[in-house]
């Protein structure tokens, strides 16, 4: 029988679509009803593909709307990919090029700017035209390294409390999207009710691994809420002695202050001998909070999200720049979703990017690349030296480079 790819039809579908999802990233198969009914919630059937072979599911993709920061604090929305398997009976079949395209020209239509995934995989997306768009880095820290006092009472300018999960429900919401509104947080990315749901134990099913953490919120001189932080703790003892981790899950600050106050408070904890950042930009700050930042042992630092233009001018228009300059880009695009010539001209001001199908381009690329430069944290100087992007007036990478690089970089803080 042939392999059949469809959007899934019915409630009844999503047992054998969960066995497989989960058959794909190694986990085991057996799915109950109550995780099938609370995860099923947030599951929008009209987004959600599957591949079956005689009526069993070996292939799974799902997408789901998300609005994303980008450079200068505009919002813009993309077709986010998630749930991506492939059951290892069924490979190199085709199956997720026919459902990864199905859901690109779905997105185009629907006015998506780009798609984003989260790549569990580096070689599989680039086929697709996305490109690695922000990386994450992750440190853990020995304690009594850091050279702090471990005396530290708390911020000279507000004060840092424990909250509980219905509080962080209340303020987590609109602290993050203030958050993720401010000029220099491109990659972040929006958090639905049912992301605040997932991650305060209000939606949970038996075996989902949850973990109850603590919760803490900073606030100002005037009372107002600048940043919180959550983190659980693995707790050791040797020989009466303890060796306690701290797992940050999150920590998000409004201004420096909050920031420098979360960390404090998290590395100035009784009885903990490490604490583990959890997913961070890979500039982040917190190794330069300490006296010795080499107590901050670098972990992780990989490429983490990835981008795949569908709408060039909306894209380019909607972020900022900080120097004046146009130039006119000739994008590759295999699918045919995105690709031509364009010319931009941006500064300060705004910019402008119209068709530029009878000038002769400044450089050559991918569209994957445009992703991989789009939020500033790659160069297209180097992208030329590597041969993933092409000159064809001197000085044009610099140019680009020039235009599109930022002062931070772009990182985002969840996986979808």
């Amino acid at each position: 029988m042939a392999l059949d790819i469809r959007t899934l039809t019915s409630p009844d579908e999503l047992p054998g679509w969960l066995r497989a999802v989960s058959v794909g990233f190694l986990r085991s198969p057996e799915v109950t009803d109550e995780a099938v009914a609370v995860l099923g919630r947030d599951i929008e059937l009209a987004r959600t593909q599957g591949a079956f072979d005689d009526g069993r599911c070996v292939g799974t993709f799902r997408t789901t709307p998300q609005q994303m920061t980008v450079p200068g604090g505009a919002s813009l929305p993309s077709c986010a990919v998630t749930n991506v398997t492939v059951s290892p009976t069924h490979r190199r079949r085709g199956l997720l090029t026919r459902m990864m395209g199905e859901a690109l020209v779905e997105a185009k239509g629907r006015g998506d700017a780009f798609a984003s995934l989260i790549a569990a995989e580096y070689p599989i997306y680039g086929r697709y035209g996305f490109g690695p768009a922000a990386w994450t880095a992750e440190w853990e820290v020995e304690v009594a390294r850091t050279g702090l006092d471990p005396r530290h009472s708390g911020p000279a300018d507000g004060r840092v409390d424990f909250a509980d999960a219905d509080e962080i429900r209340d303020i987590g919401p609109s602290l993050h999207e203030r958050y993720r509104a401010q000029p220099h947080r491109q990659g972040v990315i929006d958090r639905p009710e049912r992301w605040w749901m997932v991650h305060t134990g209000e939606r949970r099913f038996s075996g989902d691994e949850f973990t109850p953490p603590f919760y803490v919120v900073h606030r100002d001189a005037h009372g107002e809420p600048q940043g919180m932080v959550s983190y659980t703790v693995r707790e050791r003892w040797d020989g009466k002695l303890p060796q306690n981790t701290v797992d940050v899950q999150f920590l998000t600050a409004l201004t420096p202050a909050a920031e420098r106050a979360l960390w404090h408070f998290v590395l100035s904890i009784d009885w903990v001998t490490r604490v583990r950042s959890g997913l961070r930009a890979p500039d982040d700050v917190l190794p330069l909070l300490l006296p010795d930042p080499r107590a901050a042992v670098l972990q992780t630092c990989a490429d983490f999200l990835w981008l795949r233009p569908l709408d060039v001018p909306r894209m380019l228009e909607s972020r900022s720049y900080t120097t004046q300059g146009t130039l006119v880009l000739d994008l590759r695009d295999e699918a045919g979703l995105a690709g031509g010539k364009f010319r931009l001209e941006a500064g300060p001001d705004g910019a402008s990017c119209t068709s530029a199908r009878s000038q002769d381009a400044d450089l050559v690329l991918d569209i994957g690349e445009l992703g991989t430069l789009y939020l500033g944290d790659e160069s297209a100087v180097r992208l030329a030296a590597l041969g993933r992007a092409e000159e064809r007036h001197e000085g044009a990478a610099e140019l680009a480079d020039a235009l599109f690089r930022t002062s931070r970089r772009a990182w985002c803080p969840d996986i979808f």
